[in-house]
């Protein structure tokens, strides 16, 4: 009988996508066992995201109240329904995949009470009896590494390694056939939105680069949630095809697979690219570390000042006036990226894969 393993990643559709080959490594099992049965633990932003996970077999949403803003109140009924849920679901034993400036401590006593045996995590802070498994932060791996790299690193201290012939990139299941949005091909994706203001490059620089981009003969599709429509609709104009709020993430995932090139900051859709393996354009504000989260393992051509005074502040809204950590990236300068990536030739100050390997693949179609 399979073990019923709980694998928790509490915040957005990125970070759930960027857990993907954690979550394989403990599915596959550890070495001359059976495999696991997977719960993936996650918040309301990154459940979409789970349910695309090759590996995950049930998905619980639950709001932590120290990760969702604005934070839910803490009540026993809140708390009771997870501690419920897992006591409830047979889980024996968990995986708290955690971001370095996160503690799995508030979690892990709650599926202590719970009932679960076995928790691994990693946390500066003591653990006690909280954690079996605990991994310190900058001693026992270091933090400057791609996240992905990060959470299976906290999989593989529980015992979980990905089988022999995983590559071990971000992947998700079967997708949906998309050409009744997208039409023919080749394309460009560009996706302007970002779940933050401080990631955002301006609409208007958005908007010129797809300009510019349909002048030199590429087709153009832009995508975008249901609030996005009108962002969608000014950076699309009359040549661009948008599709501002007809898409869900599987949906996304199919016409970013579709794509030839992706541009997008540094949000969920970035990370979403990169498991259907297509070369990304990002426009990475340094408010968070390239190195941790550009997309990984695929060809990136990353823009924007990595240097700014904003670098490593993690704000949500630009402290700079100005914005000059993007503003100062032009529409031109997407597009002669745009031009490397789907030429296969990449530029001497891109950084061409973050990862372990080089993420080159088959190019797609040029227009």
């Amino acid at each position: 009988m399979s073990a019923r393993v709980l694998v928790a990643r509490l915040d957005s559709a990125g970070d759930v996508l960027l857990a993907g080959p954690a979550v394989r490594a403990v599915a596959a099992g550890r070495r001359e066992a059976a495999a696991s049965d997977v719960v993936m633990l996650c918040g309301p932003q990154g459940a979409p995201a789970a349910r695309l996970l090759p590996g995950v077999a049930d998905v619980f949403t639950w709001e932590a109240p120290w990760i969702v803003d604005p934070a839910p109140a803490i009540t026993p009924a809140r708390t009771g329904s997870l501690v419920d849920y897992v006591s409830g679901a047979g889980v024996e034993e968990a995986v708290i995949l955690t971001s370095f400036h996160q503690s799995p401590l508030p979690l892990a006593l709650l599926l202590r009470l719970a009932g679960v045996e076995r928790i691994t995590g990693a946390s500066v802070d003591y653990a006690g009896s909280l954690l079996d498994v605990r991994l310190r932060p900058g001693e026992d791996f270091p933090e400057d590494q791609p996240e992905a790299e990060r959470a299976l690193g906290i999989a593989n201290a529980a015992g979980f390694v990905l089988q022999d012939d995983d590559d071990g990139r971000l992947r998700v299941t079967e997708l949906p056939d998309v050409r009744h949005l997208v039409g023919g091909s080749p394309y460009i994706a560009v996706h302007p939105g970002a779940a933050v203001p401080s990631r955002a490059w301006p609409p208007l620089h958005h908007a010129a680069a797809v300009e510019l981009l349909t002048a030199a003969g590429f087709r153009v599709v832009v995508t975008g949630g249901p609030a996005e429509r009108e962002l969608t609709a000014t950076v699309a104009g009359p040549e661009g095809i948008d599709l501002g709020g007809r898409t869900d993430l599987r949906t996304l995932g199919a016409v970013l697979e579709g794509a030839t090139v992706v541009i997008t900051g540094n949000t969920g859709p970035a990370h979403l690219a990169a498991a259907v393996g297509t070369p990304v354009v990002c426009l990475f504000s340094p408010v968070v570390p390239a190195v941790r989260w550009a997309p990984y393992r695929v060809p990136v051509e990353l823009l924007g000042d990595q240097h700014a005074a904003c670098a490593g502040s993690r704000a949500r809204t630009c402290p700079v006036q100005g914005h000059p950590c993007l503003s100062g990236v032009s529409p031109e300068d997407v597009v002669e990226a745009v031009l490397r990536l789907s030429s296969g030739v990449s530029s001497l100050g891109s950084r061409r894969s973050i990862g372990r390997t080089d993420g080159r693949r088959r190019r797609k179609g040029t227009p």
